[in-house]
């Protein structure tokens, strides 16, 4: 949720993220992460946003991971490949406060091979850099200040000075889900409007995922329920698999715990 967020701002809002890490508000097109190679190659938490000379690689991390480093340098080889004239710059977004050294790490080594990419805990900025941008309205929470409440209230203010409706919506919305990384729920929607949350893409789409969710669960717990009736009957496991849908690992799982 918080990587599709991230990943949304990222995309529509690209020259305020442009403005705030090249130093100016250059144009920047999304390059899909297919085009760097024929391999697939995970994507979830990544948004690649190029212009005419260079390409901005960003990694959203909610929590730091140990394989981020060679990511970085995979990314940056991937890119060199298919766009050998462009410099690039590469930045891991570390959103939520952590004491753990894997979000201070900005190298990849490997024998003879070295590669450097720049890190951003966003806990050590200051609130006021995302206030300036539109589409960093949502980054401001999770800032450094003296009360992440009275950041989410002056956040509230700047998007109800926002004129266009459907950006207005989007950012109440992603500003509500990023904020839930350090306020309660309460507070979050005491401040921002709910109504017009729920008419954002990025509501609907969280929303809709939800609701697969959901559905995935319940499906998951017909089809124990049915597999719990044939193993009852001492149906054939393979037939059990068969009529549900589930795995023989997991049914023979399931008649485990029934002879338990």
């Amino acid at each position: 949720m918080y990587d599709d967020t991230c990943r949304f701002l990222a995309e529509h809002f690209s020259a305020d993220f442009a403005s705030w890490l090249l130093g100016a508000p250059i144009a920047l097109t999304e390059i899909e992460p297919s085009e760097l190679s024929l391999e697939p190659i995970r994507a979830d938490a990544l948004i690649l946003l190029q212009s005419e000379a260079t390409i901005l690689h960003l990694e959203f991390q909610t929590r730091p991971k140990t394989d981020i480093p060679f990511r970085m340098l995979d990314y940056r080889v991937r890119s060199h490949r298919r766009y050998p004239r462009k410099t690039m710059r590469q930045v891991v977004i570390y959103l939520q406060a952590t004491g753990s050294e894997l979000a201070r790490e900005t190298q990849f080594s490997l024998e003879n091979t070295t590669h450097n990419f720049e890190v951003i805990r966003l806990w050590e900025q200051p609130a006021e850099t995302f206030l300036q941008y539109p589409g960093l309205l949502p980054f401001a929470t999770l800032g450094q200040s003296t009360s992440a409440t009275t950041t989410l209230r002056q956040v509230a203010q700047n998007i109800d000075q926002i004129a266009d409706p459907t950006a207005k919506a989007n950012l109440a919305a992603a500003s509500a889900i990023l904020a839930g990384l350090k306020l309660e729920e309460a507070m979050i929607y005491r401040l921002l409007r709910r109504d017009i949350m729920q008419e954002s893409t990025v509501y609907q789409s969280i929303k809709r995922e939800g609701e697969l969710q959901g559905e995935a669960r319940g499906e998951a717990k017909k089809q124990r329920e049915i597999a719990l009736n044939l193993l009852r009957n001492n149906s054939p496991l393979q037939f059990i698999s068969d009529i549900t849908g589930m795995s023989l690992e997991a049914v023979q799982q399931l008649k485990q715990e029934i002879d338990a």
